[in-house]
């Protein structure tokens, strides 16, 4: 087993993943088809496996591999409910930062606030991202069943901003009929200009789990309107974040 995997993600060098697998069990989560363990991937936000030796083996990796950034949670949530238990990513984070490697972790959950001693300590070299998809919490849980509402993600934005940490929102997946109108875009760049945080967003991408006609996304798979609408969606982000002064770029520009 190694702890940091070579990422092929922009700006990241590194991947670490406490854990297989994720309770919050979203239903457009891509995470499933890279995660090798079938006792995982076929029961998605079920089973989740710790990575009990994880500690143990990044402490020898730091001190061999070359120092660069982290992404934290790239196919798991790193702060899922199971991290209250296990504490992992906290400390994963910790011998991280004491060695002069740079973070970037992506969550949904506000449990990362508990951290907040660990992240100051070095806060030059970390960055901190929320996927929100929607504001409203009954819609969220229409594809993210399990996981903490947008408005405490919003919540955990604000203060970690306010601690004066690099932070970001991701908006993503877009879906249409789901989170492409204005009035949901219009919030999001809301947030992002009053958290100084750029805003990342990226389209619904259809994989292979979602063609099953059982699956709650099937029916766009087969809609004429589906591309027109994320483009839409996408141009009047883009113009909202030009006419307020907020950064947005696609999800993998860096």
């Amino acid at each position: 087993m190694t702890a940091l995997s070579r990422s092929g993600l922009p700006g990241l060098d590194y991947a670490l993943n406490p854990y297989m697998g994720c309770f919050h069990a979203c239903i457009y989560c891509y995470a499933r088809l890279y995660t090798r363990d079938k006792r995982v991937s076929e029961n998605w936000g079920r089973v989740v496996i710790v990575k009990e030796n994880l500690l143990e083996v990044l402490n020898s990796e730091v001190k061999r591999l070359k120092r660069g950034v982290v992404g934290v949670g790239t196919i798991t949530d790193a702060y899922q409910p199971v991290e209250t238990v296990f504490k992992l990513t906290r400390e994963a984070v910790r011998i991280l930062l004491n060695n002069g490697f740079r973070v970037s972790i992506q969550t949904k959950s506000p449990l990362i606030l508990r951290d907040i001693d660990v992240l100051s300590a070095s806060k030059e070299l970390v960055d901190i991202g929320f996927t929100i998809t929607s504001v409203i919490c009954d819609r969220s849980r229409q594809v993210e069943p399990n996981a903490p509402c947008p408005e405490s993600r919003i919540d955990a934005l604000r203060r970690l901003s306010k601690l004066g940490f690099n932070t970001w929102v991701f908006y993503g997946p877009i879906i249409p009929g789901f989170n492409d109108d204005e009035d949901t875009i219009t919030l999001l760049v809301d947030i992002a200009s009053e958290t100084n945080s750029v805003l990342y967003y990226d389209p619904l991408h259809f994989k292979p789990f979602m063609r099953n006609p059982k699956h709650p996304l099937h029916p766009l798979f087969a809609s004429r309107t589906f591309q027109e609408r994320i483009t839409r969606a996408i141009n009047h982000l883009r113009s909202e974040c030009l006419e307020r002064g907020v950064q947005c770029k696609g999800g993998f520009e860096y």
